[in-house]
């Protein structure tokens, strides 16, 4: 098992890419890296509170926008009564790739930050913005 650290930068750099960038001005680069810790930081926290404490409101850790944008881009595979974090983690997940099978296990952060990536494309992406992460 990894290192809660190792994970993180896992993320920083193979979901965001934070290598590839051609910032030559080292502010800029300093500037995108700080950007890109945070979206690290929240990927790995969203997949860390989904086995910790699924049952929590999804309010605690998507907005509003996000949720609406989830309930009309992500089909339920089963009507839940109570949509829980988890519930709203799971349909992140299944935009990156995730299959949601009964024998399979939590979703990782590979397929979240592929997730969160194509969530906020369709979030932004009417607005004519670029793909931050992923």
């Amino acid at each position: 098992m990894r290192w809660k650290i190792e994970v993180f930068h896992k993320i920083l750099k193979s979901g965001c890419k934070a290598e590839e960038s051609k910032l030559g001005i080292a502010q800029r680069l300093t500037n995108l890296i700080s950007l890109f810790c945070i979206l690290s930081w929240r990927v790995f926290w969203m997949t860390m509170l989904n086995r910790s404490a699924p049952d929590t409101p999804p309010t605690l850790a998507l907005t509003a926008t996000e949720i609406g944008v989830l309930e009309r881009l992500v089909n339920d595979k089963t009507r839940a009564r109570r949509k829980t974090l988890s519930h709203y983690l799971i349909k992140i997940a299944r935009l990156g790739g995730y299959l949601a099978r009964a024998s399979d296990p939590p979703p990782g952060n590979t397929v979240m930050w592929r997730g969160l990536s194509r969530l906020t494309q369709h979030r932004v992406g009417r607005y004519g913005r670029r793909r931050i992460c992923g």
